[in-house]
Parts: structure tokens; C-alpha cells; sequence
């Protein structure tokens, strides 16, 4: 059938090698491969692995590195999954991962030897390193098409922050349209320089890897945020493009070699809610930053701060203030709802908070043999992300706060982000994180847990009369634990950690 080719995100590669061959597609330390050079390398990883594998997945625990980009194309073109693992993880949860996910093969980096070595029952193991380079060579060119375009083609674990993780299944129709639509949503293009500050093992690097390569721009390999290294590369790679947590924007708007730019650099920042204050200070510093929001289940980022012309005349306050929204469903997703606990929809008034639910083609096949939290994350077709927000009169979504961050006082609500972004206008403060500490008298109250600005001085009650003034006292902190905030590899704040700690003090 001439008018029916079944959608996967490796086909960007072919395209790429055949319009691009001779152009920059991967800088990695001193190397530099083209789009020839890129397409054969994954074609010849696929040739060495497809006889490995024997049809099982493929797993990678790697930095942000070209053979991590290699791997996007190389075990699908096996004709496997693909299974990219957290790079902060134990040794008992990678081995756990593996057991899950059935893996034939994990590719390593020599970084993670001794956490490897700890793993019982290995699969065959393949470091990246001269092994790596050896098989490749021998290896001859592979790329097997796919026949059904929503077949499995990688396993994301979540965090398992409350259990096992779960291995959620995308497959290559979502890949490939996601990977479109961040292409369209970022203005991505043949002269796109983009930096690797968000790790591609986390939902795929939000379907990047893809994406950069459907541009046929240049990958700029980086395998630890670095700040200084990071506005090195920004400088003499001409960058144009990067992600990451709104811990990175802090990383590098905070750095000593942060400057204004000397061009243009777009920034899409997820993964948790930026504060106003540091999009005002990135904006200040000249990047162009765009919102986005979505959870592993959904590719990385399933709604967009769309930007809108008009307000491009607002005030700065005013603009951190819409850019703060998670906003709107991307070009490839269904409109997001916020619902009530009966699946009813809340009305666009801005106030009334309800669940946030998405579907799509960017939501995942569900749960690796898990039928039962597959049914229950979907009771009704729509995914439940566990995310509580408000709907905006002009139909732009606005989280108010994890279901499980929301601290009940006295029977009053309080949305633990409210209190972080006020927190975060202090002039001391670097970064911060809210949760619940227990009560005698009123059952939770916030506690606050905060970084301040190197050289910087703030005391707990100079943050409790900062809230106090600006927003109903109630809300404010009853304590403030200063010290640097543990963060997941991907930058978001454990808050599961800071909860616990907050319920084991006296």
C-alpha cells in the first residue's frame, strides 16, 4: 500500500543520513560524527545485538553520551525494546529493572563498573569502551522496519518513590509523533545546536534523541550538568537549544560564568513548577523559556505553555507569572481536562481545583504486566496524573500541587507550591521545597526546606515573616530548615525524603 507507513521515530535517521549525510550530528568531548557517520554506527549496534537479544529488551545505563544516542536508533532497529535505566540507581534496583523488563543485554559505561559488578544473574554486558567499538566493527548493518506502529518500543521505569517502579510501555506511533511535536513546539531546525542537559534515560530524554534527529540539528553530548561546561559549550557550539528541571535553570542562571547570551537560547523547562523568579532571572539573563508538563506515562511533556503574541506587551512580573502554567495540550494531544473525584469536569474559572487528565497518542500502552494499575491509572479512558490544577478562563491548565503535596491545616487546603513560589521571591533564596510536617493542634502544618544564594544569610523567621507578609498567615512555614535539598537525578526535589525527615523530627 503506497499511502500507509507505519509511524516510528527511527525513520528520522534514515531521513536524516539521506538529506544531511555530510552535515554535524553528534558532538561528544572531541568527537564529532556526521549523519552518515551517526546512521551507520546505530545501524551496526543494531547488527551486533540483534543476535544478543534473541527478541528480549535491551537495556543501557549510560551517561548523556553518543552511544546513548546510538542506542535510541541501534536497539529498536534490533528489532527490541529499549530500556535506558536511572543512572543514581542501587545496584538492587537496576537488578530489579532488569529482572522486570526481561533484558538480554545491558550496555554500560565504565563509570558504573562497580554497580554492575554487584548485579547477580547479568545479562550479556557490553561496556562502552573498546568491547563497545569491537562488536561494532564486526557487526554488519541493520535496521529492521516495524510492522505494527504501536508495538512496544522502549520500557521507562518511574521512580518508585511509594514501591517498585513500574516499566511504562511506549511504542513507536507516540514516539514518533512526540518527537514531531517538540520539534514544532521548540523550532527546532537544520541549525539547531542542541545540549544534552536533561538525561536521555529519563522518558526517553522527553523523545529528543528523536526529535533533534528529525531536524537534523546537532546533538551536543553532555554527561553531567556542569555549569561552567555548560556555558563553554553554549559559547563555542553556538547552541540554541537545551532542557532540563527548573534545578538546571537554577544551576545555570545562578553560575559565576552566567552572563547575558551571546544569541538566542531556548530553554523548555518540566519536571516540577518554576517559580516566577527564576523565569524572570533566566529571562533576564536572555533565554527564551517555554514551560512544558507531562509525567513519564505521557513521553515527557503532554502540555505546553503556548505562547501567545499579546502578551508579549505585559510586564515582567506578568509574563513569569503565564509562563509559570503548564498550559495547554501539545500539537499531538487531546485537550487536558481537570476533573472532579466523580470524572466531572471543573469549570474554567481559574479557582476550582480538580485532577489533572490527559489521553492521547503520547500516553503510554500501560503498565509492563500490570493490568490492574493500568485499569486503575484509566478508569474511564483518561489518565489520572495524580496532579491537582485549576483550569484558566482562556483554557490554559495551572497545577496547584501534587494530591499527595497538598497540606491539610485545620481543615484548610494549602498548596505547598503557592507557598515555595512566595518563598522564592526572597532575594536570599535559591531554591526551596514545602510538605506537611505533623501537628498536634491543627493535624499538618508547612515546613519549609531551603537553599540560599552562595554568600547569602536569611534566618527562619526572616521566610516566615517574608510569607506572612505577602500571603494569608496560616500558609506560612512553622519552621525552615536550611541546607542543600536532595534532589533526583532529572532535578526534582525528593520530597518524599523531606517529608519523612519532617515527620521524624521532635
Amino acid at each position: 500500500m503506497m499511502s500507509f507507513e507505519p509511524l516510528t521515530p527511527t525513520a528520522f535517521l534514515t531521513r536524516a543520513a539521506a538529506a544531511h549525510a555530510d552535515r554535524t550530528a553528534v558532538v561528544d568531548g572531541d568527537l564529532r560524527f556526521t549523519y552518515e557517520q551517526f546512521h551507520e554506527r546505530s545501524a551496526r549496534l543494531a547488527g551486533a545485538l540483534a543476535p544478543l537479544a534473541d527478541g528480549r529488551p535491551v537495556a543501557v545505563l549510560a551517561a548523556n553520551t553518543h552511544q546513548m544516542l546510538e542506542a535510541h536508533f541501534g536497539v529498536p532497529w534490533a528489532g527490541v525494546p529499549l530500556v535506558t535505566i536511572n543512572t543514581r540507581l542501587s545496584a538492587s534496583e537496576i537488578g530489579y529493572i532488569l529482572r522486570h523488563s526481561r533484558a538480554s543485554v545491558l550496555i554500560h559505561d565504565a563509570a558504573f563498573d562497580d554497580t554492575v559488578a554487584e548485579l547477580p544473574d547479568l545479562p550479556v554486558r557490553i561496556r562502552t569502551d573498546d568491547d563497545y567499538e569491537t562488536r561494532l566493527d564486526a557487526a554488519r548493518p541493520l535496521a529492521r522496519g516495524v510492522d505494527d506502529e504501536r508495538g512496544l518500543l522502549s520500557i521507562n521505569y518511574t521512580s518508585g518513590t511509594t514501591g517498585r517502579p513500574k516499566g511504562v510501555m511506549y511504542h513507536h506511533r507516540g514516539a514518533y509523533l512526540q518527537a514531531l511535536a517538540m520539534v514544532g513546539h521548540t523550532g527546532l531546525s537544520p541549525d539547531s545546536v542542541h545540549l544534552w542537559t536533561l538525561p536521555m534515560f529519563h522518558c526517553n530524554g522527553w523523545c529528543f534523541p528523536w526529535a533533534v534527529t528529525a531536524a537534523a540539528a546537532t546533538h551536543v553530548c553532555l554527561p553531567k550538568v556542569d555549569p561552567a561546561i555548560a556555558w563553554d559549550l553554549i559559547r563555542t557550539e553556538g547552541v540554541t537549544h537545551l532542557e532540563g528541571a527548573p534545578t538546571v535553570l537554577s544551576m545555570l542562571g545562578h553560575a559565576p560564568q552566567a552572563t547575558p547570551l551571546p544569541h538566542p537560547v531556548r530553554l523548555a523547562t518540566g519536571g516540577a513548577p518554576p517559580t516566577p523568579t527564576i523565569l524572570r532571572h533566566m529571562e533576564g539573563l536572555g533565554f527564551d523559556v517555554t514551560h512544558l508538563y507531562g509525567l513519564t506515562e505521557t513521553y515527557g511533556p503532554a502540555m505546553i505553555c503556548d505562547w501567545r503574541p499579546e502578551w508579549n506587551s505585559a510586564d515582567a512580573d506578568t509574563r513569569a507569572r503565564l509562563k509559570a502554567r503548564q498550559g495547554v495540550g501539545n500539537l499531538i494531544a487531546c485537550t487536558p481536562r481537570v476533573v472532579r473525584t466523580d470524572g466531572s469536569d471543573v469549570p474554567a474559572d481559574g479557582t476550582t481545583v480538580g485532577e489533572i487528565a490527559l489521553r492521547g497518542n503520547n500516553l503510554m500502552l500501560g503498565y509492563l504486566d500490570d493490568p490492574e494499575a493500568t485499569a486503575a491509572a484509566a478508569p474511564d479512558g483518561w489518565f489520572r496524573t495524580g496532579d491537582l490544577g485549576v483550569i484558566h478562563p482562556d483554557g490554559y491548565v495551572e497545577l496547584r500541587d501534587r494530591s499527595k503535596d497538598v497540606i491539610i491545616s485545620g481543615g484548610e487546603n494549602i498548596a505547598s507550591v503557592e507557598v515555595e513560589q512566595v518563598i522564592a521571591e526572597h532575594p536570599a533564596v535559591l531554591e526551596v521545597a514545602v510538605v506537611a510536617a505533623p501537628d498536634e493542634r491543627w493535624g499538618e502544618v508547612p515546613a519549609a526546606y531551603v537553599a540560599l544564594h552562595a554568600g547569602a544569610t536569611a534566618s527562619a523567621d526572616d521566610i516566615i515573616e517574608h510569607v506572612k507578609a505577602r500571603i494569608a498567615r496560616f500558609k506560612a512555614p512553622r519552621s525552615v530548615v536550611f541546607g542543600e535539598l536532595p534532589k533526583t537525578s532529572t532535578g526534582k526535589v525528593q520530597k518524599y525524603l523531606l517529608r519523612k525527615e519532617s515527620h521524624d523530627r521532635p
